[in-house]
């Protein structure tokens, strides 16, 4: 439902909104300490690149895919939801890589890692995501952000 309140919001005035919301969600966590849960997709092409995304809000980093989750929504379907909603693709062969608990904005946060192949060319929404672009793991740009440093780690363990 918000998904479809936020298209209804011209998409210069929505990348304008998120950087204030960002703030104060981080604030907002940060005063009630309220378990959360997301995910993180790692997206991969068939040449095994990984698919980095740059949001419109935060710090200019690269990260993965992924986002929060509803109280009663199955990570997986999360997972592809956020996908969708972000980048407009499809998943195949999503794979549950690990769960880990973390504190994210001084909040408690269950983070659920999947793997997946991408179906389609990923076109960022241009609201929350500005830029997507696939890199070989041994060619990451330098400002890979920590948390995706450590959720790529993952993937050789």
């Amino acid at each position: 439902m918000l998904y479809l309140i936020q298209r209804l919001i011209p998409a210069p005035l929505h990348r304008a909104i998120l950087p204030w919301a960002h703030r104060i969600r981080k604030r907002w966590r940060r005063f009630r300490k309220v378990p959360l849960q997301g995910v993180s997709v790692i997206l991969r092409d068939d040449a095994g690149r990984v698919l980095l995304l740059r949001h419109s809000y935060g710090a200019p980093i690269w990260a993965l895919a992924g986002g929060g989750l509803s109280a009663a929504e199955d990570p997986a379907e999360g997972a592809k939801r956020e996908v969708r909603e972000e980048l407009g693709v499809g998943l195949t062969n999503l794979t549950l890589l690990d769960q880990l608990d973390e504190v994210i904005s001084s909040s408690p946060h269950r983070a659920y890692i999947f793997t997946a192949l991408c179906i389609g060319t990923p076109k960022p929404d241009l609201r929350e995501i500005l830029e997507a672009r696939f890199f070989a793991l041994d060619e990451l740009p330098d400002n890979v952000s920590a948390l995706t440093q450590n959720r790529l780690a993952l993937l050789s363990s």
